[in-house]
């Protein structure tokens, strides 16, 4: 008579997976609070590192999304 041992293979997901799902989350979020607040707050203040002054006078970010803004139904003004 022979006896086999059962297969016992545990299936256990890899942390590096975990981790690399945890991280997308937390950057959607990130990059979706900056979306927010690029909308809705900035007033020339993102694009002034790159534009210097001319962020804050021409407010390229903020006219961009103003349309934007009114179209959401969102107080702007």
């Amino acid at each position: 008579m022979s006896f086999e041992q059962p297969s016992t293979q545990v299936l256990v997901r890899p942390i590096a997976k975990q981790a690399i799902g945890t991280l997308v989350t937390i950057g959607a979020v990130i990059l979706a609070l900056v979306t927010l607040y690029a909308v809705f707050l900035d007033q020339g203040q993102l694009l002034s590192p790159v534009l210097g002054k001319v962020a804050s006078t021409a407010n390229y970010l903020h006219e961009l999304a103003h349309d934007g803004r009114h179209l959401l139904g969102a107080p702007c003004h």
